[in-house]
């Protein structure tokens, strides 16, 4: 494989994720409408733990091309992603209470800034093309996202909170992914993040089997897909692409969630609306653009 098709590979693998991530956000509020959101992220991240389990020793058809990797330290790097995984997915969780869909998509999508700002801060420096694209993409989100008279809601502020999570959360991706096993890592950051929620609802949330029951299509669909399916995704192309770069195509679930908003929810895009998504396919376009002209991260 030549290294334009691996860097569009890894690139679809990581707009994929966006993509489910950004029709989660649905899936999020509507789960809250019979069980708490603690209990609601336990459930799913459980869920997805068990889905990709299986694959800890055994690499079925297309997985063969991951071989199991053994190496040391692969528990301390999963109990670390784990931890800023649980923060960062339950401020946006309880966030959702108090901010509508498009607004949580919008706030979420800031890491597409701070992903730099924080390579910056240890050092590693991003081309002015990738800054030309955070600036198109943080602009598309806005347009977007955000009507020109919305107020800041209270679950804004936990949304700010977990941007900066998430962003922190995907450079250790992209270290970690590196120097270890990525699919059991994804198992263990899966498993940590779902039973430390588990733990905050079976202290703080009402249990019933009966509201589980109403709340299984969410749960199925945010398990399944977001996290079996879209994190083991985000932990296998980040082993060759850099955090900036990951963060301007992750940053596109905005416009999936806006999407998903319109479809499902009756949200109104407009013309506005569809200027920011526009916005954002030519920041991916010009991420993309600068990345054919770089040599693979190994």
């Amino acid at each position: 494989m030549t290294p334009s098709s691996r860097t569009l590979r890894t690139d679809l693998l990581m707009l994929a994720a966006a993509a489910i991530w950004g029709s989660t956000f649905v899936a999020q509020r509507l789960g809250m409408d019979t069980i708490g959101p603690f209990l609601y992220t336990g459930a799913r991240f459980l869920l997805g733990a068990a889905m990709v389990a299986p694959l800890w020793w055994w690499r079925p058809g297309p997985l063969a091309t991951h071989p199991v990797h053994e190496s040391r330290g692969i528990v301390p790097a999963g109990l670390v992603l784990g931890l800023v995984l649980f923060a960062a997915v339950n401020l946006q969780q309880v966030g959702l209470l108090g901010t509508s869909v498009s607004n949580a998509g919008f706030i979420t999508g800031l890491y597409v800034v701070i992903v730099p700002v924080l390579m910056l801060a240890f050092g590693e420096r991003a081309p002015g093309s990738t800054w030309a694209a955070v600036g198109l993409a943080a602009g598309g989100l806005y347009l977007l996202s955000v009507q020109p008279d919305a107020g800041i809601a209270a679950g804004d502020w936990l949304q700010l909170g977990g941007a900066g999570l998430w962003a922190v959360h995907m450079m250790l991706v992209g270290v970690y992914a590196r120097r270890h096993d990525t699919l059991r890592l994804a198992v263990l950051q899966y498993t940590i993040a779902g039973l430390l929620s588990l733990a905050v609802a079976l202290w703080r949330e009402p249990l019933s089997a009966a509201a589980l029951s109403q709340a299984a299509g969410a749960i199925a669909y945010g398990g399944v897909l977001s996290v079996g399916l879209a994190y083991t995704l985000q932990v296998v192309a980040q082993r060759t692409a850099q955090a900036s770069h990951a963060a301007i195509i992750y940053s596109s679930e905005g416009v999936f969630s806006a999407l998903a908003g319109w479809a499902f929810m009756g949200d109104q895009l407009g013309l506005r609306g569809w200027g920011g998504a526009a916005l954002m396919v030519v920041a991916m376009l010009l991420a993309q653009w600068r990345r054919d002209h770089e040599p693979e991260v190994h």
